[in-house]
């Protein structure tokens, strides 16, 4: 940071400077910016530097990047990204306005209550689950809209994902003369080089499926604001664009790891399941740890630079995150869960639950009803119209789902994560099935079956339908014939039940 200004910035702190009634600016300075927080507006001015990632070092470099800053946030932040203003003058005595050419560029932006963005949130305890529900359909839409990489470019490329990996790890290595660090991040490089030869042929599909697309690129939890109980992206990355085009998995990791390093697990598995969950996109499961291990190793690295140009010595916070990107790394002991009851029984309700409680967020969901509709290409909460055994809910269709359920399961078993499949599982058959899965693979069996009264389950599944957010379509004559076709937990099975977790 500077701690001495420039002329011009050291004037633009003078309220009189200001179109509008501004009687105090404050100034907010990034490693690249200074932006200059005046009444209801914030200005946004690069610093003059020239970094091995990005280039401010002229005013016209300075200028391009202003436009491609607003272009690239008003994709999902147009409210807030307002224009590009020049100012005009001198250094020592600019102005907003004036003849001639700019002497400086800046984005204008409205500014928002910084209470509200999602770090300072989750530092105070209030950040919830519904914050990254809301989020995640937010990422999502904008990742179906965003631009998708071609085929002949560079980006998404397995040899260009694993070549700042490595970079990284060079100049971390030089960094850190700490032998248990560096001995860490041996294993860690190891990791790194063994999943890349893995995983490279998965990279490879996923870019030819488009799923390396122009995304935010520094989706971090301080470019997330809560505005009038939503939640907002802002502050892409605008200067880089190998930073910028990248696998939507690679984003997703960002606010993963962020939510881990604001110690809250249980948050951060519900962001990647709702983020999955509206997607269909769980292949980028298969890669999401892949991801999240750089971005912890990316922290590190500046954690270790910051603290060199202080102090000196491997501090705390390094240590930090590669104990992160090692837990991460090393293969958990997975399960695999099925659910078990009526419909209205409180099934989505446990696995929610468990999902949002899990200490190493590692859990991944799978909701028959919202794969069922995804099957037949309608959005989860739009109604078929279907009647009990016809249409999504005709015999066939439940054998179809069934199926894709267990391939899907197996594909996130083999990915290293826990699975929870929510859904009714009335037949012994169909759980026999998923428990001859988990046997395949080597995983532990468990069966998660929340009880309620008839009456309970009436008065459920009314409301729910009356609500008409959920993507359940059960009615309670749907629940009559459930009730006459369950076949009940036999005695090996129910040795396999687990408590109902306690909510989050």
């Amino acid at each position: 940071m500077d701690t001495e200004l420039p002329p011009l910035i050291r004037a633009l702190l003078e309220p009189h400077r200001y179109p509008a009634d501004v009687r105090e600016v404050k100034l907010v300075q990034t490693h690249v910016s200074w932006v200059l927080l005046a009444g209801a507006y914030a200005y946004k001015i690069k610093k003059p530097l020239k970094l091995p990632f990005l280039d401010f070092s002229t005013l016209e470099r300075r200028r391009v990047c202003c436009q491609d800053e607003l272009r690239l946030n008003c994709r999902f932040a147009p409210d807030i990204y307002l224009d590009v203003v020049g100012l005009f003058h001198t250094a020592e005595d600019p102005c907003w306005s004036g003849a001639g050419e700019p002497i400086e560029y800046a984005v204008r932006m409205r500014r928002f209550d910084e209470a509200g963005r999602l770090d300072r949130m989750c530092q105070r305890g209030a950040l919830h689950a519904d914050h990254l529900s809301d989020l995640a359909a937010s990422l999502v839409d904008f990742h179906a809209r965003a631009a998708v990489a071609p085929v002949a470019s560079r980006f998404g490329l397995p040899q260009e994902v694993m070549a700042p990996v490595r970079e990284n790890f060079k100049e971390l290595e030089q960094l850190l003369a700490h032998a248990g660090l560096r001995c860490g991040l041996g294993a860690l490089r190891s990791w790194s080089e063994a999943e890349f030869v893995r995983l490279a042929p998965v990279m490879q599909a996923r870019k030819a499926d488009g799923r390396v697309r122009e995304c935010h690129g520094d989706l971090h939890l301080a470019n997330l604001v809560c505005i009038d109980g939503k939640v907002r992206m802002f502050d892409c990355i605008e200067f880089n664009e190998d930073l910028r085009w990248i696998d939507v998995a690679s984003e997703i990791a960002f606010t993963y790891i962020d939510l881990l390093d604001h110690g809250q697990p249980g948050l951060a598995n519900w962001f990647v399941n709702e983020v999955l969950a509206r997607s269909g996109d769980y292949g980028a499961a298969r890669v999401l740890r892949f991801y999240a291990i750089y971005r912890a190793l990316v922290r590190a690295k500046v954690a270790a630079i910051r603290d060199a140009q202080t102090h000196g010595g491997p501090p705390a916070e390094v240590q930090n995150y590669v104990t992160m990107a090692g837990l991460l790394s090393r293969p958990q002991t997975a399960r695999l869960v099925i659910t078990h009851g009526l419909s209205g029984c409180g099934k989505t309700v446990a696995s929610t639950r468990l999902l949002q409680t899990d200490p190493l967020a590692s859990t991944l969901r799978l909701r028959s009803d919202v794969e069922r509709k995804r099957l037949f290409g309608l959005p989860f909460k739009q109604r078929s119209g279907s009647t009990i055994g016809v249409g999504i809910y005709a015999p066939d269709a439940h054998v179809r789902t069934y199926v894709h359920l267990r391939t899907q399961c197996a594909m996130l078993l083999r990915a290293g994560w826990s699975v929870v499949v929510d859904a009714a599982f009335l037949k012994r058959g169909e759980r026999d099935d998923f428990r001859a899965l988990a046997h395949e693979l080597g995983v532990a069996f468990a069966i998660l079956a929340p009880v309620a009264s008839p009456q309970e389950l009436r008065t459920r599944i009314e409301a729910r339908r009356a609500e008409g957010h959920d993507a359940s379509e059960a009615t309670v004559e749907v629940l009559e014939q459930q009730m006459r076709w369950i076949e009940p937990l036999d005695a090996d099975e129910q040795v396999h039940l687990m408590a109902l977790p306690l909510a989050a």
